[in-house]
């Protein structure tokens, strides 16, 4: 699956989060949806045992 916004492929994270009202995913990669701010606007659910890429970032705080 790919961004709808800048065609890059989703990981298996970005594929699950999806719009908690109306329950339809997204489609969008992390930096899309960054950007564009929608997660100020929507409530967001995903599934963070997926999210390796913010595992790697909590690595990274902690070695500093």
């Amino acid at each position: 699956m790919r961004c709808r916004c800048c065609d890059v492929q989703l990981t298996d994270y970005e594929a699950t989060i999806k719009d908690e009202h109306t329950k339809e995913y997204l489609d969008m990669c992390s930096s899309c949806i960054k950007e564009s701010g929608i997660e100020t606007l929507v409530t967001l659910v995903d599934r963070p045992d997926l999210n390796h890429e913010e595992v790697v970032d909590q690595e990274v705080l902690e070695l500093d």
